[in-house]
């Protein structure tokens, strides 16, 4: 059989993506599915057609993808990941492993309880428990994933060097009490050990850029359910309170000891769960949520350039100002890809990514602004950790940003096709994480540990 090209896998890739977000599908299904593909390329490659002939012939022979979809809908309705039943119903057979993988996600989510209880008795509340607190709780998260996809032992011992490594430099290095390297260290190990819990999401194939974009969608789902899971525990706990208030009974002390260092680590595993067994149900909102908030991020980013570019001199912006502002592009970023992971890749250019290009351009435009700003206070006060970390930073989200622009514009003039500007968002995510590994490793030392 004739070797594929990488424009035909790049095609399979595509529509392997898209089936599967077809939630009625089970992974094992669409393996079979994709070899049954392969086979009618290969069939149709061998009588002399291209490529792309070969594809598309092949593509209608196995029939409408949302046909498909139904028909696996119905044929395996039990499997559907949208059904809100925790335990379905049904034999002991069928019902034993849901209840297992629930009992391990409560025994983890239990797990990072104590591991942060523990954290806060031995380290105290103070900068040994903040650059710890994601040593103490992501793990947990990692060892869920890694039970489910059952990782190999070599991805296992591939995440474990790296957090023993992070674990080691955090808690050896002589960092200057309230120094700038300890906070700067502290604010991005959780990005590090982030990308670490992305090896384990996707099972190790770190490499498939369908997979990366898989984590970026679980990411965004997440930060959802774990918004909800805190606002309803928010409200329970703050009408159980008051009405013990009403009888003489000032639980504060247990709220601050033991309910919010066992409910934040565990809601964060628990909403893992949720995600990874009923993602339909998120997904469904997911491209609501980017449609509402795109404008208004536009908006409110048109707003700060007006702001920025009134304030007078660059120089005297004030440094707060400009940390909020890399927050805020961050959160432009993470609106992008979450508005990109939930997109059709199939689906012609249209409104709305005409406007998320504007949310580009804008996010662009603040950014060399708070660029000028940086450059204008570091020649006036000179370098120091913090400014070369937001510095980094902003150049970093520069790179990141007029790529995909370049990538966009192309996408809507019909030059380009979506996978493209999918592929860069997911392959920049590791420069991210390598910046943030130099400025945990090599910040500190470089500036004397201040």
């Amino acid at each position: 059989m004739m070797e594929p090209h990488a424009g035909l896998e790049a095609q399979i890739e595509m529509w392997r993506g898209f089936l599967a977000r077809r939630r009625a599908i089970s992974a094992a299904d669409l393996d079979e599915l994709e070899d049954h593909l392969r086979e009618q390329v290969a069939e149709r490659r061998a009588g002399g057609l291209d490529d792309d002939e070969a594809f598309l012939v092949a593509i209608k022979r196995m029939g409408n993808l949302d046909a498909v979809s139904r028909e696996f809908a119905r044929e395996h309705s039990e499997r559907l990941w949208k059904q809100l039943v925790l335990l379905p119903e049904g034999s002991a057979a069928t019902s034993a492993p849901p209840r297992r993988e629930l009992a391990l996600v409560l025994a983890l989510a239990a797990g990072a309880g104590l591991a942060l209880k523990a954290g806060i008795t031995w380290l105290g509340e103070d900068a040994a428990l903040l650059r710890n607190l994601g040593l103490l709780v992501i793990p947990f998260v990692v060892a869920y994933f890694a039970w489910k996809r059952r990782i190999s032992v070599r991805t296992a011992l591939a995440l474990a060097v790296p957090f023993a490594v992070l674990a080691l430099v955090l808690n050896t290095y002589p960092f200057a009490p309230g120094g700038s390297t300890l906070m700067l260290a502290a604010l991005h190990a959780p990005v590090i050990l982030w990308l670490m819990a992305g090896v384990a999401y996707v099972g190790g194939r770190w490499r498939s850029d369908g997979r990366r974009m898989d984590f970026v969608r679980f990411t965004g789902e997440l930060a959802i359910y774990f918004t909800l899971l805190g606002l309803g525990g928010g409200v329970l706990v703050g009408l159980t309170f008051a009405v013990l208030q009403l009888v003489g009974l000032d639980l504060e002390p247990v709220l601050e000891d033991w309910i919010l260092p066992f409910a934040i680590p565990g809601a964060l595993v628990v909403a893992a769960w949720l995600v990874e067994a009923k993602q339909d149900v998120i997904e469904n909102i997911a491209p609501v949520l980017t449609r509402v908030f795109t404008p208004l991020t536009i908006a409110m980013l048109l707003g700060m350039l007006i702001v920025l570019t009134t304030a007078g001199g660059l120089v005297d912006v004030d440094r707060g100002l400009l940390i909020l502002m890399d927050a805020i592009l961050v959160l432009v970023l993470c609106l992008l890809l979450y508005a990109l992971s939930a997109r059709d890749p199939l689906a012609q250019p249209g409104f709305f990514d005409a406007l998320q290009l504007v949310l580009v351009a804008a996010a662009l435009a603040v950014d060399a602004v708070m660029l000028a700003a940086m450059l204008a206070r570091i020649a006036e006060f000179g370098f120091s950790p913090n400014k070369v970390a937001a510095l980094g930073l902003n150049l970093l989200l520069l790179v990141h940003l007029v790529r995909a622009a370049w990538l966009g514009a192309g996408f809507l003039q019909g030059r380009r096709r979506f996978g493209e500007l999918e592929r860069w968002q997911t392959r920049y995510l590791p420069v991210y994480g390598a910046w943030a590994a130099v400025v945990v490793l090599v910040f500190p030392p470089v500036f004397a540990f201040a």
